[in-house]
């Protein structure tokens, strides 16, 4: 089956200023790079329909969807904080991130699909129940992951996080829910500097050294990841796909390369097939070097699919 491609045009139009590198040209890098490799040919597009209120509130609480829809700007911008903030197609956009997971899931959960690549923005993995945070407004992984619970009766998800930057508000969310497995590692300290080790046997959440390259990366996949991940053995498998730990994104100091992704990839792929029905979705979170999460992406994205 094919590689679901989903998105939506009110994506690129959620901007927070000429200054920001979370950025609508982000999108345009990862669309550009899968065109000129030929492998958007190989994908199923499909345009992500937006998420309902029910739907966010599985994970964030009344209070916090009340404040967004008060503070969204007419015209302008709000600053939620210095680095999150909201233009007048923020809310649209976040609606429709957090609706790309769904709508892949309902393809994939009944059988129309096996894997899909959610191209969105704003990102998700950073905000909390009642929080935005490093430009993130909603949990779109967690929304998705709840989702499943809830409406598909699914009792073993697994996230698996590969961004440069902790995802805490991922953690924070399913940190006591034991049908939920994460496995990630981040770079500390960094961004969020939330540095939780042993926080529960289903949080297998690794911090790692500055400037630390693949090879410790593919250590902690092997000896960490993917014992658990056998043992848990996750009905579908959820990828928080950052790219910001390329050593040419100056966002962070890691120092993974195209073929870590890749490779990052095939193992999750496998992991799927055993015991998932090779059921994966993936969501992108960060990269913000245009070149090499371009690049990243079509490699993370070929190998999902196995093309």
């Amino acid at each position: 089956m094919e590689t679901l491609y989903i998105t939506h045009p009110a994506c690129r139009l959620h901007e927070m200023g000429d200054w920001h590198p979370e950025s609508p040209s982000r999108l345009d890098a990862v669309s550009d790079q899968l065109v000129a490799s030929g492998l958007m040919g190989f994908l199923m597009p499909q345009q992500a329909r937006s998420a309902q209120p029910e739907d966010v509130l599985r994970i964030h609480t009344p209070d916090y969807l009340d404040f967004l829809r008060r503070h969204s700007p007419a015209e302008g911008y709000f600053p939620v904080d210095p680095d999150t903030v909201m233009n007048s197609h923020t809310l649209d956009a976040a609606w429709a991130a957090a609706g790309a997971g769904l709508t892949a899931l309902d393809e994939i959960l009944t059988g129309q699909a096996k894997t899909a690549f959610c191209a969105i923005r704003p990102p998700g993995h950073h905000a909390r129940p009642s929080q935005a945070l490093g430009f993130c407004f909603f949990n779109n992984i967690a929304i998705a992951a709840r989702y499943a619970q809830d409406c598909y009766g699914l009792d073993r998800v697994a996230i698996v996080d590969f961004d440069v930057h902790h995802g805490n508000g991922t953690e924070e969310v399913f940190v006591h829910d034991e049908r939920v497995m994460m496995c990630s590692f981040y770079q500390y300290p960094l961004f969020p500097d939330t540095r939780q080790e042993n926080v529960g046997p289903n949080m297998i959440n690794v911090p790692v050294d500055a400037y630390s390259d693949g090879q410790v990366v593919r250590d902690i996949v092997t000896a960490r990841w993917l014992p658990a991940l056998r043992r848990f053995q996750p009905q579908l498998v959820l990828i928080s796909a950052g790219f910001d730990a390329h050593r040419e994104d100056d966002m962070g100091s890691l120092k993974l390369v195209e073929a870590d992704y890749a490779w990052i990839t095939q193992r999750l792929v496998e992991v799927a097939d055993e015991s998932a029905q090779g059921r994966i979705v993936s969501f992108l979170e960060g990269g913000y070097d245009l070149s090499s999460l371009g690049r990243s992406a079509v490699a993370h994205v070929r190998a999902l699919g196995g093309y």
